[in-house]
């Protein structure tokens, strides 16, 4: 087995194994060597030489052989599953995929806020009873947008909203650093930042900060005809507290593509609500996600040669 540039480790994603990334990745460099390792056996071989290695995870024992590896490009967003101190004793770049879903799930967001605003959930059951009967709907046009958390996700939710032509508040961690929205928040300021939201889009990152952020307190200072869209991780909202305010009217309604616990059991009364639309943390899928992971890889691999900052560098 000859000696690769790249080394592309044993994945799957979406549905696509580790052969349609080292495709694209061949695609985009041309000029390099790209091997796909399909065993334990393989990884540890490749990983000899490598100078690059592109996956989801790697272990100490593989570091350890590793030695001519400088970069590993994990092809998640997020990182703590790794040794990063044992990549940066070895001295191996670590970057992530941060960027990749921002078309797919910001599209998600997006759908989910016309979705209730359009009131479509009603339509589909009324088209199942063959029902014609009228209904009030709303627009998303002028409305007001809470994003919560402005990274990559968050930024791209409030570059589509643009041509709806609402107000924007974001909150963010570092609020002093400014953002894409008419107004930034820290999350000290959170109850203030949703206030005033037709929608509020949780588009942060899970931490002791964000855990139960949306609890019974928060949605008692959001409009009673506020919809929550929820694209984090479950545990943000504080679900007994959700489906409370949800049975009580005290919002509108409810967009979630996660939830805590998850996957939601048949019997969580969260099904049974007409104003919830649920999705099994769908909002990240996309066929083109290899594609976009090769794109950030392909442009760090002249970083990497001519010296210059990672993209997406984390370590």
């Amino acid at each position: 087995m000859s000696d690769p540039d790249i080394v592309v480790l044993r994945q799957t994603i979406h549905g696509s194994d580790g052969s349609a990334l080292a495709e694209a990745i061949r695609e985009r460099l041309p000029d390099r060597s790209v091997a796909l390792a399909r065993t334990p056996a393989e990884e540890r071989e490749l990983l000899e030489t490598a100078r690059i290695a592109v996956g989801l995870d790697i272990d100490e024992e593989l570091l350890a052989a590793a030695e001519n590896l400088e970069l590993f490009a994990c092809v998640f967003a997020g990182t703590g599953h790794l040794p990063r101190d044992v990549l940066a004793d070895h001295g191996v770049a670590l970057t992530n995929a941060s960027g990749v879903h921002r078309p797919n799930i910001s599209e998600h967001v997006i759908g989910s806020m016309i979705t209730h605003a359009r009131q479509w959930p009603r339509a589909h059951r009324q088209q199942e009873r063959r029902e014609w009967r009228s209904y009030e709907t709303t627009e998303v046009y002028g409305s007001t947008v809470a994003v919560v958390g402005l990274g990559a996700i968050g930024e791209a939710v409030v570059d589509r909203l643009e041509p709806f032509d609402v107000d924007t508040t974001g909150v963010r961690y570092s609020p002093e650093k400014g953002g894409p929205t008419d107004e930034v928040y820290g999350f000290d300021e959170f109850h203030d930042a949703v206030a005033d939201a037709e929608y509020v889009v949780l588009a942060c990152p899970l931490t002791e900060t964000t855990r139960g952020l949306v609890d019974a307190d928060a949605l008692r200072t959001m409009r009673a005809d506020a919809v929550l869209v929820n694209i984090a991780r479950g545990p943000v909202v504080d679900t007994d507290a959700l489906v409370s305010a949800l049975r009580n009217s005290r919002i509108r309604g409810a967009a979630l593509d996660v939830t805590d616990p998850e996957p939601l059991p048949e019997d969580h009364p969260l099904w049974g609500l007409g104003s919830v639309t649920i999705t099994p943390h769908n909002a990240g899928h996309t066929p083109h996600y290899y594609e976009r992971v090769a794109d950030i890889l392909a442009e760090n691999v002249g970083r990497l040669d001519g010296g210059e900052e990672l993209e997406n560098r984390v370590v």
